[in-house]
């Protein structure tokens, strides 16, 4: 895989270091953040998918290359607030929606009698990129195990994959989370839920004043059954890496050094796909604390991917 300083066709690029260092920079100067209004120029709409209506925000002219957003569980299409506006900046179309149950999306969901499953989450995003047209996806946590599943299912519709913070392990993933991974066995999937909703609005993450209000009036439209259920898939993930790998979408694997799992394990992830492996010195959400460098390495995925 290409390093920091080497294009994807193995010639230096000198320009490389420069630019991801005033990227740097840029992040270590972004302050208060209003998290609930849309950034200038974002058209706000409502997508018909399969699960129901899901609240969309689309930047950026509808002819330049297409980039979908996608968040996870308890999140939003807010979470890429400040990163959308950069991409749109280097010439391209960015759209991103709440997943089914969550915030403004909170009324789409399963079927009466019926739990939110993968193929639920998976039907959503094929219908969004079916519509709009192939792009390049980025899967936020739980919707990283979401976006392998589309691209394996649909891969015409993915130029590029973008898999951030998402789950490294098969399986019952929250057996490798930081230290206290092994109470995960000891839990039920709404215990857990409520572990994580308790430690978001408590700001365990250690956010502002703006973001932390932002997310605590989040929860008020949420639905906890759909944050419980996504829990219990997380706790089943599929092993997908190997069709992944075979499809030949172009992969980048971004983390933070103190995600919720080591480093370690998504090294092991980014190699079993074949894919380049980033890592920001910040927690789980480099998309709100590290846009600059994320967009950044995420435009030099775009180049391989459209060379």
């Amino acid at each position: 895989m290409p390093t920091d300083h080497e294009r994807a066709d193995g010639m230096p690029a000198a320009d490389d270091a420069e630019s991801r260092r005033a990227a740097v920079v840029a992040d270590a100067t972004i302050g208060e953040v209003d998290w609930a209004t849309p950034p200038r120029g974002t058209v706000v709409s409502r997508f018909s998918a399969p699960s129901g209506e899901l609240a969309m925000w689309s930047m950026g002219e509808a002819s330049r290359p297409r980039v979908l957003l996608v968040p996870g569980a308890t999140g939003s299409k807010e979470d890429f607030a400040l990163l959308g506006p950069l991409l749109v900046a280097a010439g391209y179309r960015v759209d991103s929606f709440d997943i089914a149950g969550q915030y403004e999306s909170a009324d789409a969901g399963p079927a009466e009698g019926r739990r939110y499953d993968y193929d639920l989450f998976v039907d959503d995003l094929v219908a969004v990129l079916t519509a709009g047209g192939p792009a390049h996806v980025l899967g936020y946590s739980f919707a990283g195990t979401v976006a392998e599943l589309a691209a394996v299912r649909r891969p015409d519709l993915m130029l590029s994959l973008t898999l951030l913070t998402a789950p490294p392990l098969a399986g019952q993933a929250f057996r490798g989370i930081r230290l206290i991974g092994w109470l995960s066995r000891f839990t039920t999937a709404h215990q857990g839920a409520g572990l994580m909703i308790w430690g978001i609005v408590t700001n365990k993450n250690k956010v502002g004043p703006n973001r932390l209000a932002f997310v605590r009036s989040r929860f008020r439209l949420t639905s906890r059954a759909a944050v419980d259920d996504i829990i219990s898939l997380m706790r089943r993930t599929p092993d997908v890496t190997g069709e992944l790998r075979a499809t030949g979408i172009p992969v980048l694997v971004a983390t933070g050094e103190h995600d919720l799992w080591p480093v370690e394990q998504h090294a092991r992830f980014a190699e079993r796909l074949g894919a380049e492996l980033v890592v920001y010195r910040t927690g789980h959400s480099p998309c709100e604390t590290a846009p600059n460098q994320l967009a950044h390495d995420m435009l030099r995925l775009f180049e391989r991917a459209e060379a």
